[in-house]
């Protein structure tokens, strides 16, 4: 199974093209976006235009594959308004045997070092850089963000598939890779 992973859109549309792309090239069984779809916070710089009916269209069009988890910034509002599940806190989905936990990372994290019951990974956004770190018996993903990249990151995304995790910048290059 190949997974595409991104999170934090902040109602960018910017990069949305390059994933459509990516995904009429890699053929993704599933998408799974982790959180903060459409606003970007007042803390936003406004160098970007914010576009969140482009990014809810986007989102719709891969409903039937789609896995979307509540960011901090997404509102009651927003749920409400789009046509696709979007789930709260923590999911869980196995695949290759592995438990992959996905969580927008605002209360799960690798800094909250909050303790799962089983091994496996836990995926995530939130803070805008992207990083994978084994950590005791958990793996922690976190997939950057595909539209306001920190900490002199590149806009981000990450795949899964055949027991690795590849986190990419969307220049193409690998950020980082781990095998499980």
């Amino acid at each position: 199974m190949k997974v595409l992973f991104f999170s934090d859109i902040h109602g960018i549309s910017d990069n949305l093209n390059y994933i459509k792309k990516l995904d009429d090239k890699e053929k993704f069984d599933k998408i799974v976006v982790l959180g903060d779809l459409y606003y970007a916070g007042p803390t936003f710089d406004n160098s970007k235009q914010i576009k969140s009916m482009e990014v809810k269209d986007f989102l719709m069009s891969y409903q039937d594959r789609l896995i979307c988890m509540k960011g901090n910034c997404d509102s009651d509002v927003d749920i409400k308004a789009s046509d696709f599940p979007i789930c709260s806190t923590l999911s869980l989905i196995c695949i290759d045997g592995l438990d992959i936990y996905l969580t927008h990372g605002n209360e799960y994290s690798i800094e909250k070092d909050r303790k799962f019951q089983r091994k496996g990974m836990l995926v995530y956004g939130h803070e805008h850089y992207p990083f994978i770190e084994k950590k005791n018996d958990m793996t922690f993903v976190n997939v950057g963000s595909i539209s306001v990249p920190k900490k002199d990151s590149e806009a981000s995304y990450g795949i899964y598939e055949n027991k690795t995790f590849t986190i990419y910048g969307i220049s193409g290059n690998v950020i980082e890779r781990m095998s499980f």
